[in-house]
């Protein structure tokens, strides 16, 4: 995969002029996690930053609830490798007012998110700062990590679970008002799918990736590693009801509102045609988590969403934009 092998966007066109001026101290950048040879196998390490006042307000969610999420969309990464969480290292910068109770709570929170998976907390590092900032370092190991850029034409485009929840909450939050539980919940506690993961990767997904940024963001991703467009369906993405209340609150049909809803930390997987309805049914009988076929990898570059056989025009969130 080529190091610039990266969607549009502002910050990602800030990671090519960080790949351009690193030159050869870069290598293999551009992919969810970096992945290391050991032994037989593979390490897979991720880290991600989680910021007060921009992933996460404090009158929103609980201490726990932040350190929870923060740990979650780390070990997502992992997820969308198929591979084994081994645990994770948290580095926290906390306000100087902030007792040491607020402190502990925050860490429970990351610590049961680790344990949720199957991994524990390895260490970290502590600072003051002028807000709350939780940086997560996870490492996985895999025997053969998925990488975004194995799909090929052909290819059936998969999702796990349902879509634009998260932002659902978000909205509702940001207007003043109290998401539904689902919502809130999909936002506080999302669920690092790493047993769909490995069984995604088992079943033979060749390219995969989570959604942390929005389909509409993340699908360009996954499409520019491999080399292929992805033609996508909207009217065929997994909603839940408090997608469609949202959605008609913001005056736009449902579909898109999901497919621009970032922070859903579902896996968008590309899977060889014979993948088929009985593949799908085992898969969930395996992990309890719905997939849904969304579209097809056809040749060519981009993504192609369509709604009601009509060309939609819609980005992933941007931190830069």
């Amino acid at each position: 995969m080529s190091d610039l092998a990266l969607g549009p966007g502002r910050e990602f066109d800030r990671i090519r002029g960080i790949l351009k001026r690193l030159g050869p101290a870069a290598r293999d950048i551009g992919d969810d996690c970096a992945i290391i040879p050991e032994g037989g196998g593979r390490l897979v390490v991720s880290v991600d930053l989680s910021i007060e006042d921009v992933h996460f307000r404090r009158e929103w969610l609980s201490l726990e609830e932040i350190g929870w999420r923060a740990a979650a969309a780390s070990l997502s990464d992992l997820a969308a490798e198929g591979a084994e969480p081994v645990g994770l290292l948290a580095s926290v910068g906390l306000p100087r007012q902030a007792g040491d109770e607020e402190l502990l709570e925050l860490m429970t929170g990351i610590g049961a998110a680790a344990r949720s998976v199957g991994g524990a907390v390895l260490g970290g590092d502590l600072s003051a700062s002028r807000c709350w900032l939780v940086d997560i370092a996870v490492i996985g190991r895999a025997e053969h990590p998925v990488t975004r850029a194995g799909a090929a034409p052909g290819d059936g485009v998969w999702v796990t679970g349902t879509l634009g929840v998260a932002r659902a909450a978000l909205q509702v939050w940001e207007g003043g008002g109290t998401p539904l539980q689902e919502a809130r919940e999909a936002f506080a506690r999302p669920a690092p799918r790493i047993a769909a993961g490995r069984a995604l990767a088992r079943a033979g997904a060749r390219a995969m990736i989570d959604l942390s940024d929005g389909l509409a963001g993340d699908a360009g991703h996954l499409a520019a590693a491999s080399g292929v467009s992805l033609e996508i369906d909207l009217g065929l993405l997994p909603l839940a009801p408090s997608v469609t209340s949202a959605a008609a609150a913001a005056g736009i049909p449902a579909a898109e509102f999901a497919a621009l809803g970032g922070e859903d930390y579902e896996l968008l997987a590309a899977l060889p045609p014979a993948f088929a309805e009985e593949a799908r049914a085992r898969f969930t009988r395996e992990t309890g988590v719905a997939l849904t076929r969304i579209g097809t990898a056809v040749a060519g570059s981009g993504t192609r969403l369509l709604l009601n056989g009509q060309p939609r025009r819609l980005s992933g969130y941007d931190h830069f934009a």
